[in-house]
């Protein structure tokens, strides 16, 4: 059967409105809800057919565009740390558990993952069933994430004249993936301004605002660290075997420090492990969350 999906929204930690997807099964729920975070740069699209099929399995799956990002509020204050993002990955738990009656498994992208880890340790016990980490770890390349802000930094604010233009810049980026079948799934990514172009569908200020991602970058790797280190919940890292970011010994870096964790290395893919290999992605992250599954 397939899933039904509802358009939701959340209050963030700061008031901020965050719209979400709240996708849902045709029968009974018989597990524990998902909460989706994108990473970085993206919006709650990018998780479409993990969250269908999330649903089908009988999980209430939510998909979110976070501050600043999609269709989610822009900030005035212009507060785009991890902090941030972290306290209000702990509001929209807490919600999710007032809605649904447990917790939820969290399920986040580099940047999600990030506020996931950060959450479950800020939040306090209870606030998380699980917790999936794509593509993420403590130890994060700096050269890796130079090149990925790099790249999301260059045409921000003076975007693309069409969306073939965009979806060239991205190809360029890359080369490993193939061309898309179809420009619907860009479109979402992508913003019209009255001028007639295109531009990211993130708040720039994200990148270069006064309390942007980067801010606390120095002491980010220490403090995911000692979050790590108290992970207590079932755990499982997917990484790309091409990623730009996370390496095999930052891997078994994480491994030492979450013994219990699960680990899948998904070939063929990058840091964009779900846009690279979908149903590989998918199988992983279906596979953990079994165990949270109602049997009867």
């Amino acid at each position: 059967m397939k899933a039904l999906k509802i358009s939701t929204e959340f209050s963030g930690a700061a008031g901020n409105r965050l719209v979400a997807d709240d996708h849902g099964p045709r029968g009974d729920v018989r597990a524990n809800p998902v909460l989706l975070l994108h990473g970085g740069g993206q919006t709650r699209h990018a998780w479409g057919g993990a969250a269908r099929r999330i649903a089908d399995a009988g999980h209430r799956a939510f998909t979110l565009d976070q501050r600043g990002h999609g269709d989610s509020a822009w900030l005035e204050d212009q507060s785009y740390a991890f902090d941030d993002y972290a306290a209000d990955a702990i509001c929209i738990c807490r919600d999710i558990t007032g809605r649904c009656g447990q917790p939820p498994v969290l399920v986040g992208a580099s940047m999600g993952g990030i506020s996931g880890l950060m959450a479950e340790h800020l939040g306090g016990p209870g606030l998380l069933g699980g917790l999936v980490l794509v593509d993420i770890t403590p130890d994060i390349d700096a050269d890796g994430v130079s090149r990925i802000q790099g790249f999301m930094a260059e045409r921000m604010r003076e975007g693309f004249a069409t969306l073939e233009e965009a979806a060239g810049a991205i190809a360029a980026y890359l080369p490993h993936r193939g061309p898309p079948r179809s420009l619907d799934g860009l479109a979402k990514n992508l913003r019209k301004g009255v001028d007639g172009r295109y531009r990211w569908h993130w708040d720039p200020a994200f990148i270069d605002g006064p309390r942007n991602i980067n801010t606390g970058a120095a002491t980010l790797q220490y403090r995911l660290a000692d979050a790590a280190r108290g992970l207590n919940i079932p755990v499982l890292l997917v990484r790309g075997q091409q990623s730009e970011l996370v390496t095999e010994e930052a891997v078994r870096a994480f491994q030492t420090m979450v013994p219990h964790a699960d680990f899948v290395d998904v070939s063929g893919a990058g840091h964009m492990v779900a846009g690279d290999r979908n149903d590989a992605f998918n199988d992983a992250v279906s596979g953990f969350l079994e165990r949270f599954e109602v049997r009867g």
